[in-house]
């Protein structure tokens, strides 16, 4: 099987059937399965599933647990050579999953990659490339992990956006929203860290990609347009507990301890133990 394809869901019924149709049809001249995970929805998302989409493999979560434990329950599932996470609230491209693997193949040495981001509206996401908010580089620059991510620019911006954002690179960080990785490397990097809960899962697993000894790339040939939800959340202490809460995690893992980071401890992929419905 060439491709899996992952989406973990909350509460985005009517988003999630926009973003399965069109990672379906994207997907439709190659062998694949689907996943999605649901956190615990209390919108009729699994009723949506079951009529809509009876082909989609569903692991139906009883509580929200998480975007990093949620993707665990199907990384230890999926099948397929490659495997695309991809938000509830992202429009895949028709030809995007077809030129993303395209590239793939013709880069063994990439583990994961990432594509331009747009906006419904049409205007460019810089976190595309970076896969940083503004707060998260501020973060780097403080507590001096920046050094430790040298493609990422943080302490050099670029004035000419525009040129970054059709120009293919490697890149430290592939954004949440769209994570295409490599089979191989997830067997290597083993399962996301599930301390993460909402925020900082694709920051950590991305570098954790990159101790491997795998490259990231930004790849801009292609897109997907982002509605960008979780970054719309209304201000509240939950928020400020997860979203901070992610970067002092991040900092502990890595702060002290970069140069002498191995993997050979990072729990394996193993076969799948969970019943899926």
């Amino acid at each position: 099987m060439k491709l899996s394809i992952v989406v973990v869901s909350h509460n985005t019924c009517n988003l999630l059937r926009i973003a399965l149709n069109a990672a379906v049809r994207a997907a439709q001249d190659l062998s694949h399965e689907v996943f999605v995970v649901d956190n615990a929805s209390a919108d009729k998302s699994i009723a949506m599933l079951n009529t809509e989409f009876p082909d989609v493999k569903i692991i139906a979560n009883d509580k929200n647990e998480g975007m990093a434990r949620a993707y665990n329950h199907a990384l230890k599932l999926a099948a397929g050579e490659y495997v695309l996470l991809v938000n509830a609230d992202t429009i895949t491209g028709k030809k995007t999953i077809e030129k993303a693997l395209e590239f793939m193949d013709l880069h063994t040495d990439a583990g994961g990659l990432g594509v331009r981001m747009i906006t419904p509206e049409g205007k460019f996401l810089k976190e595309s490339k970076r896969g940083f908010n503004k707060p998260w580089e501020t973060f780097f620059k403080l507590t001096g992990l920046a050094k430790h991510f040298s493609k990422s620019r943080l302490t050099s911006p670029q004035s000419k956006d525009w040129v970054e954002e059709f120009q293919t690179s490697e890149s430290d960080i592939i954004n949440g929203a769209f994570m295409l990785l490599r089979k191989e490397a997830l067997n290597q990097v083993g399962l996301m860290d599930e301390r993460f809960h909402t925020y900082g899962y694709d920051i950590d697993y991305s570098y954790r990609v990159r101790l491997a000894g795998f490259k990231n790339y930004y790849f801009p040939k292609t897109y997907i347009i982002n509605f960008n939800i979780q970054n719309k959340v209304k201000f509240s202490w939950a928020h400020i507990k997860e979203y901070y809460g992610a970067m002092i995690i991040f900092a502990s893992k890595y702060l002290f301890k970069v140069p002498e980071l191995k993997v050979e401890g990072i729990p394996q992929l193993i076969p799948p133990s969970y019943e899926v419905k």
